[in-house]
């Protein structure tokens, strides 16, 4: 029985469905958190995704993100428990069931009913739950699906409760009528954080329009006439005409200077005087299609103009509304607001539309006019533009902007300065995508802002990955926090659970359950009614729950849902139902000690979380997070169905595999980076890692079997008599223990993946394996080969563990295949604690021997390859010069192993490369463009003009000045290109300080030689083909073609000791005889005997007979 499996090709995709079923046959996840101990956790929450729609690529890649340092600290023996959790309420589930249903938010209550609409939206929040929890497993995503918390039960939204209760005992909570941001198209309000989700604020081009307001001439604003028929006009800039029929005021600067200027309106022609600020005038007039200036008054101050009146500018009779009692209309206000930036330094107001506008309008007792209702189109009393939308809402066929219709009415009535085009940021609604209005609303707020400095405080001890988005996105948005604007007036959501008398007079904040039933008694009793706590809390039977006041009064439910968004962040309390049970599990599990979402979460999720736990419990809610990017297509495009640019998760995963993918976008760009995800960057990455993993394991497996190698059989030697090459290649993986660890602790997975793919390329397979073959297919089973297999079976044990967080499917199946045999290992590498990296076997000489010996083969093999000198044939001589004390020291303890590598028979050290190599800089105008500006080509002249002496100590690292008109820059490498020009018979090359020089002489000996070594790897590869075994001793025939002879002549011995031939003979083929010529085709040769030679390719295109027989 073979002890270590051996496999027939490399398949990722049925890996993944071999180790997944048995994952669930010996429950490898439950026993990888239950094998941890109670007292040593490391607390995860999982944010809670919308089952109402199919999973994406980017959900592949946020979940790996959580998934992976999950298994990681499992690795270090954390306890790590992974709750799931859905997210089932919001705009999303409405909008999508609206939809489907034909429907608007004003048929909810009418043509369906409420209770009806609601349940539509609990059937749709999970009707992707099926192919979620699917891509979940196929991707290796760890997380309990079997006990989630879902934010429409009951006891998650009693917890919700809870919180908002605690936040009104503190006075957090309050109602205001305040102006909004607003969807119409949703039909709801939006809190800030809202807005500034990622992608809000679009650039549009709008209709711009300089309104002129004709002032009354009275008393208070003689001063601005010169006669008593002049047509003085005040200029106000808007590029939202569609709120000009809405003003009740106009807000001036009280100190700015002010002008009037007399000229012809540039529509009508007609004299006109108006009014704006001086320094904007060159802004309006003597351009291009502008009016001239024909007259300019004094300056005045702003403070001269307060109070003055001016006739409505767009009247349709309607009343003014009160706003705070007050009804004033059609006056000059002065305001703090008001600057010379941009406009005319004169603002249009219209309190129902903008904070400002309303707060300077209850200062001065005006009122307002609210003209468009909350759908988003004008009232029926707004003349010509009644039942208009004010923004494309409906997607509506030719539809034409309303603000182009006011603009022609004010130019054709004289009554505008200046239209045009402007193209500038607006905000839309993250959900429907449509344009947002400011809107006055009865809403309730969390007094956020009152918490500011303790959530500032806060934050600065939490760890933000990258660092950037938690000082200045992050911290930039506490900076300017402003009030939580917590209501929703929606039909699917948790309901708030505040009460309220008609009059407003008292109020009552239910935070339980028990609190609820308790004041429901009260009201059965007092107001003699039979009510019950319902069985869902949600709308609509929570909205008949009738309270009771002090004083006897009924109270009803405000009918606002709350934001969805405060749902996710009260998940670290309600996924326990706590306080109400739970209370352990809860104190164990608080704060987090990581989460990870897409950075458009840090103005979501992230500050949910961390606003309610600063609010709530004056504490952070999570120590770690990482922030991760967009998957964009393969140009850097967003990925979308309609572009038909989207990667479906399911067929990726199902064609590469899941770690393929996951590895691919983990090591490929840092995850808080945008990812441009091309498939070939995930076959890219099964040939660099799980190809190369596969096929050193493949070798290690062929050999161990022959040898019936035991890895827990004792007598292997001590690491420290082992081989150079064993302990240097343990050194390097104990090193890179070191270095994955402060890579992964410091959760930069990128770094622990590039630095896994250098070991297991450079270092094991390119070197380690291949310079060690010898051993494991030569003789008998000795010590020394016992070590070479106990060292390469440590390698790719270890090797399987550190990928396992990335590539939990590849790694287990490879650590099993290495130690299923043996009943002394956890059965799954995600069971196996991560090794600590032993200083004892560090060992920095011996790295920086092995390190030289590496870069200086590099070197040579960069050399054969640009002349075309194949590695098979051996050369001469290498020139080596010394560049510090102990270098040629070093190079002579690992100097046979460079000459075997590079196949070279001598190395020859020398003091300096003088004589050897002419060396001229040249500068690299990319790097040093950017610095030098318009001194780039004098320095360029500087650079080219340096000494032999002043390039080598560059390449020392001597730091090198150049001075350029009287500046002096300090030349970083990359600014400076060394360029060698070799030396006649010899070739050379240069890099990071080490300077070789190859002998490319060749003479009859040498490529007799190399004849031989060719020889040896086809012979070698016929052996393959034909199915012998390794130790299977052969006879050779070979076609005698020129130079064989020689080689076999001189070399044959070499020849049949290495590949197990008994003897060789060489064959003149016949003339005329014909072969077929595909490569290892069999091809009948005349007057030979009985035997069956194969074509094989040969040299420079040319083919050659060789026949290998079992002997």
């Amino acid at each position: 029985m073979k002890l270590y499996p051996e496999y027939k090709g490399l398949n990722l995709p049925g890996i993944d469905q071999e180790m997944l079923q048995w994952w669930e046959e010996h429950k490898i996840f439950d026993k990888s958190v239950n094998q941890r101990p109670e007292d040593k956790r490391w607390v995860f929450y999982e944010g809670p995704p919308s089952a109402n729609g199919m999973p994406g690529i980017h959900h592949v890649m946020a979940r790996a993100i959580k998934d992976l340092f999950c298994r990681y600290h499992t690795l270090k023996g954390y306890r790590v428990e992974r709750k799931g959790g859905w997210d089932t309420h919001g705009l999303p589930i409405e909008l999508s069931v609206e939809k489907e249903l034909g429907i608007t938010k004003d048929d909810i209550g009418k043509s369906i009913s409420i209770e009806d609409y609601n349940t539509k939206c609990r059937e749709t929040v999970m009707r992707y739950k099926a192919e979620w929890d699917d891509i979940t497993r196929k991707m290796g995503y760890w997380v309990d699906l079997h006990n989630p918390y879902i934010t429409y039960e009951n006891d998650y939204i009693e917890s919700v409760w809870f919180l908002l209760g605690k936040l009104y005992d503190k006075g957090l909570l309050y109602k205001g009528y305040t102006i909004q941001p607003y969807s119409p198209a949703a039909g709801t309000g939006l809190s800030s954080h809202e807005l500034n989700m990622p992608g809000a604020y679009k650039e549009v081009k709008d209709t711009t329009v300089v309104a002129l307001f004709k002032v009354i001439n009275n008393d208070q604003s003689s001063f601005l006439f010169d006669d008593p028929n002049e047509d003085v006009r005040i200029a106000a800039w808007t590029t939202t005409p569609w709120t000009l029929p809405s003003n009740t005021a106009l807000s001036v600067g009280p100190d700015i200077s002010y002008v009037k200027i007399k000229a012809s309106n540039p529509y009508t022609h007609t004299p006109v005087s108006v009014v704006l600020a001086e320094a904007l005038v060159p802004a309006w007039f003597g351009g291009k299609n502008q009016s001239s200036v024909e007259g300019q008054s004094a300056a005045f101050k702003g403070n001269q103009l307060k109070g003055i009146r001016y006739e409505p500018l767009l009247d349709f009779g309607n009343e003014i509304e009160p706003l705070l009692g007050g009804t004033d209309a059609y006056l000059v206000l002065t305001g703090d607001h008001v600057t010379t930036s941009d406009g005319t330094g004169i603002v249009h107001t219209a309190p129902s539309f903008g904070a400002d506008d309303q707060r300077v309008a209850k200062a001065n007792g005006v009122g307002t006019l609210t003209l468009v209702d909350q759908t988003g189109k004008f009232k029926e009393n707004v003349g010509p533009y009644s039942g208009r939308y004010v923004k494309d809402y409906k997607d509506e066929p030719g539809y034409i902007a309303v603000d182009i219709d006011i603009a022609v009415q004010l130019k054709t009535e004289g009554k505008a300065l200046n239209v045009q085009k402007y193209e500038h940021n607006y905000p839309h609604c993250w959900r429907t995508d449509k344009p947002v209005l400011y809107y006055p609303m009865d809403s309730w707020f969390i007094k956020s802002t009152a918490c500011k400095e303790r959530m500032i405080e806060l934050n600065k001890t939490i760890n933000w990955k990258p660092a950037h988005t938690g000082e200045k996105r992050f911290g930039n948005w506490l900076e300017n926090l402003q009030d939580w604007n917590l209501s929703r007036s929606r039909f699917w959501g948790i309901p708030l659970p505040i009460w309220r008398t008609e009059d407003g007079s008292e109020e009552k904040c239910i935070g339980s359950i028990a609190d609820l039933a308790k004041e429901m008694d009260a009201a059965n009793v007092a107001l003699k009614l039979d009510q019950k706590v319902p069985g869902d809390l949600h709308r609509p039977f929570i909205d008949e729950v009738i309270l009771v006041s002090s004083n006897g009064l009924p109270m009803k439910r405000e009918t606002d849902l709350i934001d969805v968004w405060f749902d996710s962040g009260a998940m670290p309390y309600a996924q326990w139902h706590y306080p109400f049970e739970n209370e352990e599990k809860f104190k164990q599990n608080f704060p987090a000690d990581f989460i990870a979402e897409g950075v458009d979460q840090t103005r979501g999720w992230f500050f949910t979380l961390h606003a309610i736990a600063t609010m709530a419990f004056d504490s952070i809610a999570f120590k770690n997070v990482v922030s991760n990017g967009l998957v964009l297509d393969k140009n850097g495009q967003k990925m979308s169905k309609r572009l038909g640019n989207a990667a479906d998760p399911f067929k990726t995963i199902q064609k590469y595999g899941a770690d393929a993918t996951r590895w691919y976008m983990l090591s490929n760009a840092q995850p808080w980076d945008n990812l441009k995800f091309d498939e070939e960057g995930i076959v890219e990455s099964t040939r660099k890692l799980f190809s190369t993993l596969y096929n050193t394991y493949s070798f290690f497996a062929l050999y161990a079997n022959l040898d019936d190698w035991n890895a827990d059989d004792a007598g292997v030697m001590p690491v420290a008599q082992r081989p150079e090459i064993d302990r240097w290649i343990l050194s390097r993986l104990h090193s890179l223990i070191d270095a994955y660890q402060a890579d992964m602790d410091d959760f930069d997975v990128t770094a622990a993946c590039r630095r896994i793919e250098i070991f297991v390329n450079d270092h094991l397979s390119n070197w380690y394996v291949r310079l060690n073959r010898r051993r494991f297919w030569k003789g008998e089973l000795s010590d020394d080969k016992r070590a070479a297999y106990a060292t390469l079976h440590e390698c790719l044990v270890v090797v399987s563990q550190m990928i396992s967080p990335v590539a939990p499917f590849f790694s287990d199946w490879l650590y099993r295949s290495l130690t299923a045999y043996s009943g002394n290992h956890p059965e799954s590498v995600h069971l196996t604690d991560l090794p600590t990296p032993s200083h004892d076997l560090l060992d920095e000489a011996l790295l920086r021997r092995m390190d030289y010996a590496q870069h200086i083969s590099s070197l040579i093999l960069s050399i054969r390859k640009k002349e075309k000198l194949r590695v098979r044939l051996p050369l001469r001589r290498i020139l080596l010069p010394v560049i510090d004390e102990r270098f040629q020291s070093d190079v002579d303890q690992v100097k046979e192993l460079i000459l075997s590598e590079v196949n070279v028979k001598e190395i020859e050290y020398i003091t300096d490369t003088a004589g050897m190599v002419n060396k001229r800089a040249k500068a690299n105008f990319k790097s040093l463009g950017k610095r030098l500006g318009k001194n780039m080509k004098v320095a360029a002249d500087i650079i080219q003009a340096l000494d032999q002496e002043a390039i080598l100590s560059f390449e020392r690292g001597d730091e090198l000045k150049i001075t350029v008109e009287g500046q002096e820059y300090i030349l970083e490498r990359e600014d400076v290109e060394v360029i060698s020009e070799d030396i006649p018979g010899w070739q050379v090359a240069f890099e990071d300080g080490i300077t070789v020089a190859l002998d490319v002489t060749l003479d009859d000996e040498l490529i007799a030689e190399g004849t031989a070594r060719e020889l040896v790897n086809r012979i070698q590869n016929l052996r393959k083909s034909s199915g012998l075994n390794v130790t299977d001793r052969i006879s050779i025939k070979v076609e005698a073609l020129p130079g064989i002879e020689e080689a076999v002549r001189n070399f044959g011995e070499y020849i049949k000791a290495e590949t197990l031939a008994d003897e060789i003979t060489v064959f003149a083929s016949a003339p005329n005889t014909s072969t077929i010529s595909t490569p290892l085709s069999t091809s009948p040769l005349s007057n030979q005997g009985d035997f069956n030679p194969q074509t094989v390719e040969w040299l420079e295109g040319t083919e050659i007979m060789i026949s290998v027989e079992r002997v």
